[in-house]
């Protein structure tokens, strides 16, 4: 299937799935709602299932397409794990075409700071890429890969009235430090390829017009513009040590979220920021499940702690 057939149907299926009502899903911290992000984990704990996210993007190798789930589930109110798994395509300029699934990634997050009244969220969390889970033929490392995280949210509800127009904006964003099993991997007989710790940052400037609507001033937006939220995102990765230090690469991500009380479609670009990234502007789509709100008696609730 080609990548903008994937798009199509996923804008049909959130528009055949969900009814026109207004957000009241997860993800909250007061009155603000943070969106689900594309390119950068969002910061709240939750039960939610992202199926698909399809990406494309052309490198100096050649054309790289990702299909990919992600399912979350609570544990505690405040505690969740993640795995997500990964279908790869990969269309090389000097090489046959191939394809295969990417290695498992399992991962835990625990939200310990919430403030209704400031609307700002702070959570740790830790990760794993399992390494030979995945087929090489994709690209699929044989090393693992262990990550930590600090992940943060803060929407500007709190500023002053004369200030309104401000209070819409929302941003979200993590740092973290990504560490592999291996030093380094032997490619061939004469080619041995390093594998540097990767310090890895990002953040989403959001401006929501739900929250323009809801909670500044009613402006008479209708379906569907009453739900949009812009945004743009920044996802960037620096290599610290075994000769690659300082060699940022990353993608700038300007794009839009539509989302409703059970379901969410986001769509952006994904505009490399050098050569080493990538050669054009690529694109990535998502529909995303709002289990808690979907199964809010059985699969949509925590495992302990629920009342």
């Amino acid at each position: 299937m080609k990548l903008s057939h994937a798009v199509a149907v996923l804008i049909f299926l959130a528009a055949a799935l969900t009814p026109a009502e207004l957000v009241r899903g997860h993800g909250f911290a007061g009155a603000r709602f943070f969106p689900a992000t594309l390119a950068t984990d969002d910061p709240f704990i939750n039960d939610e299932l992202s199926l698909p996210t399809v990406s494309s993007i052309e490198t100096r190798e050649g054309r790289e397409s990702e299909i990919s789930a992600d399912i979350a589930k609570r544990i505690t109110p405040n505690f969740g794990i993640e795995v997500r798994e990964s279908f790869l395509y990969v269309n090389s300029k000097s090489e046959p075409e191939t394809s295969g699934f990417g290695n498992l990634e399992f991962g835990a997050k625990y939200q310990f700071f919430t403030s209704a009244g400031h609307e700002t969220i702070f959570s740790l969390g830790a990760g794993v890429e399992i390494g030979g889970t995945g087929q090489k033929r994709a690209g699929a490392d044989l090393f693992s890969t262990w990550t930590a995280a600090l992940f943060f949210g803060k929407g500007l509800g709190d500023l002053s009235e004369n200030l309104s127009l401000l209070r819409p904006v929302a941003v979200t964003g993590l740092v973290g430090i990504a560490i592999p099993t291996s030093a380094s991997t032997r490619v061939n007989d004469e080619e041995i390829e390093r594998n540097p710790n990767v310090l890895r940052y990002g953040f989403a400037l959001e401006y929501s017009l739900i929250y323009l609507q809801q909670q500044v001033k009613d402006i008479g937006l209708l379906a569907p513009f009453d739900r949009l939220i812009p945004l743009v995102e920044f996802s960037l990765d620096t290599p610290l040590n075994r000769r690659r230090s300082g060699r940022t690469t990353g993608t700038i991500n300007p794009g839009v979220i539509w989302s409703s009380k059970y379901v969410q479609f986001g769509v952006e670009a994904v505009v490399p920021m050098n050569e080493e990234t990538g050669t054009s502007v690529g694109v990535i789509a998502q529909l995303h499940f709002y289990l808690d709100d979907l199964f809010p008696h059985s699969l949509g609730r925590p495992l302990f702690g629920w009342r």
